[in-house]
């Protein structure tokens, strides 16, 4: 899966967590493996204009979504086999959500990986123009945040066990050998 982001927003923002959630999303909904998506960072200008542009709507916005290939889980749907295919675009505007954030009494961090749900849920199909679609698509995208945070801590979690066994294992000597080394008792080979 290629994820490409660019951070024209002047804003310093965790882009590898950016990257990590939508790779998660679209892991989860069943988009092919090889799927592309490009992700951009904008300012509050350049989203106002786009916002202007593409929804007839004054002032910035968050986030918008410009989906390149119609596409549902497992792949396209008018294809005979599912295949790689470019999602789209998704540009997030960090100002913005920066305000967002701060409502909503949360950091920018989770505001902006929010965000980045919301966008790929776009891409893939999921809109919240009816009611019944915004109950749909908000829950989805509420599972599908949580869940990423709950493997992220996981993985910390994994990754504190390992450190603090090594330090351990170091401390009583039952270090593994360096490459090329032997364990004490070990026979020469």
């Amino acid at each position: 899966m290629s994820i490409e982001i660019a951070n024209e927003s002047g804003m310093d923002v965790p882009e590898e967590d950016l990257v990590g959630v939508a790779r998660f999303v679209i892991g989860r909904m069943d988009v092919h493996p090889a799927a592309e998506l490009s992700m951009v960072l904008v300012d509050l200008d350049t989203m106002a204009d786009l916002h202007m542009r593409w929804m007839d709507l004054p002032g910035p916005t968050d986030v918008m979504s410009f989906p390149m290939d119609e596409l549902e889980p497992g792949g396209r749907p008018d294809s005979p086999e599912p295949g790689p295919s470019m999602l789209g675009d998704i540009v997030l505007c960090p100002e913005f959500a920066l305000d967002q954030a701060a409502k909503a009494g949360h950091s920018l961090d989770h505001e902006l990986a929010l965000l980045t749900v919301h966008g790929v849920l776009h891409l893939l199909g999921y809109d919240h123009a009816e009611p019944a679609e915004e109950k749909e698509m908000f829950a989805l995208q509420g599972r599908l945040l949580e869940q990423w945070y709950e493997e992220l801590h996981e993985a910390q979690r994994r990754a504190e066990l390992a450190e603090r066994d090594a330090r351990l294992l170091g401390k009583t000597g039952f270090v593994a050998p360096e490459e090329g080394r032997s364990w004490p008792g070990d026979a020469p080979a």
